[in-house]
């Protein structure tokens, strides 16, 4: 195809195409002659409007902007907002590709410990009893002349516990710490306004330092590639509704959904490091920083869902404290206690459950809880660390994914409750302590 004026100055197209069938053109009109000629008239229509639009390119300088160069900066604005919705729309299926990869080695894993326990021989039911005829306490016994085997009843008293519930943390100075007994029914606060607020982390001071006071609520939406904003809401009422009252540009950028707020500093991971920074809220700079020794980061230690939530950081009665581990570990969760001020470790603890097969967790007085599943809609709280005996044990505590997807769980210990962001939605549930006592 031509493109170029006639003798009249005209824009003229000039293409040719041969026919599959014919050896000769028998006439110049016809349903393909006026195809062609509409499809040529369109191409005139569109040049003309383009010309029209931008007659010249660009405007002289210094003189007024023409239709041509707004319509340009509209183009040039919606195209950028594009290009934006898409590069956010690739990470999220970079991660998403992570946590897929993610879930096959836990399948794998699981396959492993499958085909174990399979191996395992198991005792018969009907096993041989010992030769006496009597036996302390109960089990399998066979009555003199008989071949048949008979089941006594256990010799002791099975044991049983009563639950005393501690009460929330006073003016007395009592801790109010416990057992955790029971979670409640999650509540729904707020959801995120877009895709940035898939994943998050909401937050409340529970030791709060002026110029805040302890109503304020904190949050950071955590999807995107530049995680540097901290919402502030006087009040719950204002989260909400959705209006912050406090808008700041952290100095550096935020690595997933394991911040904290605790005596007037946010602390949170630096984006693909394992140094740790303290930002001062009053001051709005960074009062201190530190490498977590040996931390995984960026994806190497992670929790079930992904997300490079290698570094999770948690307040609880005792303090401040790191989730983590690392190569040493072999994967295992690592608990570290750390100087609230100069951010240095104190003392760590190594545990027995690997951090990829948990969901998530959080600390209660100096104890370490994992939640089974970020997806099933009724999980457990499968397992507890004491760093006080450095003992751990299973558990079966019901806990609820609301939304089927939660991200993250950090405890309160002056609201005694749990936050929680769960798939654009933060939540909170009750919680009950309090020591069990055998009977």
């Amino acid at each position: 195809m031509w493109r170029g004026n006639d003798r009249s100055g005209q824009c003229q197209y000039t293409f040719t195409v041969p026919s599959p069938i014919e050896a000769s053109c028998s006439q110049t009109t016809g349903p393909e002659v006026d195809s062609l000629k509409a499809r040529v008239n369109m191409l005139e229509v569109t040049v003309d409007r383009l010309t029209t639009a931008y007659p010249g390119g660009t405007h002289a300088a210094g003189g007024p902007p023409t239709a041509g160069d707004r319509g340009q900066s509209e183009f040039q604005e919606v195209l950028n907002r594009v290009m934006g919705e898409k590069n956010m729309l690739q990470r999220e299926r970079e991660r998403l590709e992570q946590e897929l990869e993610s879930l096959r080695r836990r399948m794998n894993e699981m396959k492993r410990e499958i085909e174990w326990l399979r191996g395992r021989q198991c005792h018969p039911q009907n096993a041989m009893a010992p030769p006496s005829s009597s036996m302390q306490g109960g089990g399998l016994m066979r009555a003199a002349g008989s071949s048949s085997w008979q089941y006594r009843p256990p010799g002791f008293q099975e044991l049983k516990a009563t639950v005393t519930e501690v009460p929330a943390p006073g003016s007395d100075g009592s801790t109010g710490c416990g057992d955790l007994i029971s979670v409640g029914e999650p509540v729904t606060h707020r959801k995120a306004d877009n895709i940035e607020g898939k994943y998050g982390v909401w937050m409340q001071d529970p030791e709060p330092v002026s110029p805040y006071g302890s109503n304020m609520i904190w949050r950071i939406d955590t999807i995107g590639s530049d995680v540097r904003k901290l919402f502030g809401y006087k009040d719950m009422e204002q989260l909400s509704k959705g209006f912050p009252s406090k808008v700041l540009l952290l100095p550096e950028q935020v690595e997933s959904t394991g911040a904290t707020v605790y005596r007037g500093s946010l602390y949170y991971q630096r984006r693909r490091s394992r140094t740790l920074i303290r930002y001062d809220l009053a001051s709005e700079t960074i009062a201190a920083r530190r490498d977590l020794p040996h931390a995984g980061f960026h994806g190497q230690f992670p929790y079930s869902w992904g997300g490079y939530t290698d570094v999770d950081l948690a307040v609880d009665e005792q303090g401040l404290w790191a989730i983590y581990s690392t190569s040493k570990a072999k994967g295992a969760i690592v608990i570290s206690k750390l100087d609230s001020h100069s951010l240095e470790v104190k003392k760590s603890w190594e545990t027995n459950i690997r951090k990829s097969s948990v969901a998530n967790s959080f600390m209660i007085c100096g104890r370490m809880y994992t939640v089974a599943s970020y997806t099933a809609p009724d999980t457990l709280i499968n397992y507890m660390y004491d760093t006080a005996t450095s003992q751990g044990k299973a558990l079966r505590i019901p806990f609820k994914n609301l939304y089927r997807y939660n991200s993250m769980i950090d405890y309160n210990k002056a609201q005694r409750k749990l936050f929680a962001w769960d798939n654009y939605h933060m939540v909170s549930y009750d919680l009950r302590l309090g020591h069990q006592h055998a009977i």
